[in-house]
């Protein structure tokens, strides 16, 4: 299915792979922490590590799981289903790290939890699990920094009701298709998290901290002519939320 995703990926635009993933990693327990930009990019992110040498696992939400076509093939790769609620959010993590223990290998994680709502595109605040698995599980977490994926599939809609709730998504891959965007994927290093424990009231926050700036500042070279606003405009796309991670500068 890897290797069908990434002729996918070909077909729709052009991926351009920077940065490297550490060899020693491949087939360990390890977390791969990326910016949620758009409904296409876990297929993009599945054939960059797919070239990168390793099959990824997704841990994401209900939702995109239960979308027709891009959810079935997210459950046949063995993605981890996270519902909204506390009860939900802790049973997922708790099959990840089962997941982590008994299948060595990268799960792929957004600490954002949705795509951006951020008229710039720029990360969400996001939520502190990926850091309190790491640090839990004693886990590394690699970063990926990511562009130009939001501009093959519209963000659509959240509750499909019918066939007319998949034509702008439809219609936009058609267009990507055409047009052929650059999907940018940028492996970044290792956050170091050797400092911080579990145990330690507020080591969870300063994690996730550190994790979502590693990401944010290697996403400037990505978009460094476009750093306001994406030049690409989705309709479809709320714009209701505040990067606390956007440069000032």
């Amino acid at each position: 299915m890897t290797w069908l995703d990434v002729r996918l990926v070909r077909l729709v635009g052009k991926i351009e792979i920077t940065g490297s993933l550490p060899a020693e990693l491949r087939h360990r327990p390890m977390l791969i922490a990326a910016n949620h930009i758009g409904m296409f990019d876990p297929f993009v992110l599945t054939a960059a590590l797919r070239l990168a040498g390793v099959n990824p696992r997704f841990m994401l939400t209900g939702g995109l799981l239960d979308a027709p076509v891009v959810g079935w093939g997210l459950r046949q790769g063995g993605s981890l289903r996270v519902d909204r609620g506390k009860a939900n959010v802790i049973e997922a993590f708790d099959r990840a790290t089962t997941a982590l223990r008994e299948n060595p290998g990268p799960v792929l994680v957004y600490p954002e939890g949705r795509v951006s709502r951020d008229p710039g595109l720029w990360p969400e605040r996001g939520k502190s699990g990926v850091a309190r698995m790491a640090l839990t599980g004693d886990v590394p977490v690699l970063t990926i920094s990511q562009w130009g994926a939001h501009e093959a599939v519209y963000w659509g809609t959240e509750v499909v009701t019918g066939w007319r709730d998949l034509v702008p998504g439809l219609t936009s891959l058609l267009r990507a298709i055409r047009d052929r965007p650059t999907f940018k994927v940028h492996f970044g290093p290792v956050v170091d998290l050797s400092d911080l424990s579990a145990a330690k009231p507020g080591d969870a926050i300063r994690a996730h901290k550190r994790i979502m700036q590693t990401i944010s500042d290697n996403l400037v070279p990505l978009r460094a002519d476009e750093l306001d606003e994406p030049r690409f405009h989705d309709p479809t796309r709320p714009t209701d939320s505040k990067s606390p991670w956007k440069p000032t500068s």
